[in-house]
């Protein structure tokens, strides 16, 4: 290899992107999970159980969790087998579940039976079930690991479970129809989603209290479309970003002025959102056009859609 070849080699190998992460989408109707390169490459599809659905990596990276809710289960995956190792209780139909920080519990949402239910991994039994209200959808856990949120879609409340009594402590009342819940990674704040409201519900974590709350308008899109879903917020909360269903927007919030300051057009029904391990791109689950956006937050565009599959539902993103 001449001079020139060598030197135009260099600068190609430094402008190229180096994603090395993995993303993984769960299916809800093709019973299986996805494998995604970060680029936009679908790498391989594996069947997982009936109407897979919430997912979350263990802290080492090494392990899936995947609620199977037609199997009243969470599966444990390999990551790099991709193969079923392991499956813990979860209570009936799990949909959506936290897993603690510490990585040692999952805290699992029960929708018909109106409860979280508390399962130690190591000994893949289910510690407590805690009453919460009616129709308990989105769970997440304190950074800290003090508090454990589980927002109820018909009582309309964000239930605070303390992590050491497994208790229910304090409820804050939000708007209608509350969906996802995400706590800042500071610990100062919960964020909740309200579906039918329109509106997105920043507490403060000290009072249990309401601090904001967050309401969108898009033009050329009906209010009825824009239902607030999965919400994620950068470590130094700069900026949230707030899946908006079947308005097929992702909002860009200034999480500061708890206000809208963009959106991005991506898939339809946008659901589930996750971070890349840099926090410079952002991968949407969109469930009617089955596919997954990729977006690049530095340059505020989205960059490409993947065919992933039907329906997907939750991501989770591997280093």
């Amino acid at each position: 290899m001449n001079k020139s070849a060598r030197f135009l080699l260099g600068l190609w190998l430094a402008s190229a992107p180096l994603h090395a992460e993995t993303l993984y989408v769960t299916l809800e109707k093709d019973n299986a999970l996805a494998v995604v390169a970060p680029e936009g490459k679908l790498l391989k599809t594996v069947k997982i159980g009936k109407r897979p659905r919430g997912i979350a990596l263990s802290p080492d990276g090494k392990q899936l969790y995947v609620a199977v809710s037609d199997e009243d289960a969470i599966k444990v995956v390999d990551t790099v087998t991709l193969k079923v190792i392991g499956k813990l209780p979860s209570g009936k139909d799990p949909e959506t579940f936290a897993l603690d920080p510490d990585g040692k519990a999952l805290y699992v949402s029960n929708e018909d039976d109106n409860q979280v239910t508390v399962v130690d991994i190591s000994s893949k039994k289910v510690v407590k079930t805690i009453p919460v209200g009616v129709e308990p959808e989105g769970v997440c856990a304190s950074p800290a690991g003090t508090w454990v949120a589980a927002t109820s879609e018909t009582t309309n409340m964000a239930h605070w479970i303390d992590r050491k009594t497994l208790a229910v402590a304090d409820n804050t009342l939000v708007d209608p129809r509350p969906r996802a819940c995400a706590f800042t990674d500071d610990g100062r704040q919960l964020w909740v989603s309200s579906e039918i409201a329109g509106t997105v519900s920043v507490i403060e974590v000290a009072t249990r209290q309401p601090v904001g709350k967050i309401s969108f308008k898009i033009p050329g899109v009906t209010q009825e479309k824009i239902q607030p879903v999965g919400i994620k917020i950068d470590p130094e909360r700069r900026y949230a970003y707030v899946a908006l269903g079947p308005s097929n927007r992702v909002a860009v919030i200034d999480a500061q002025k708890l206000e809208v300051v963009d959106h991005f057009l991506v898939g339809q029904r946008v659901w589930n959102l996750a971070f890349s391990p840099d926090h410079q791109r952002l991968y949407t689950t969109n469930g009617a056009s089955n596919d997954v956006s990729i977006i690049d937050l530095v340059q505020r565009k989205v960059l490409k859609s993947v065919a992933v599959g039907q329906y997907p539902w939750g991501v989770a993103v591997k280093p």
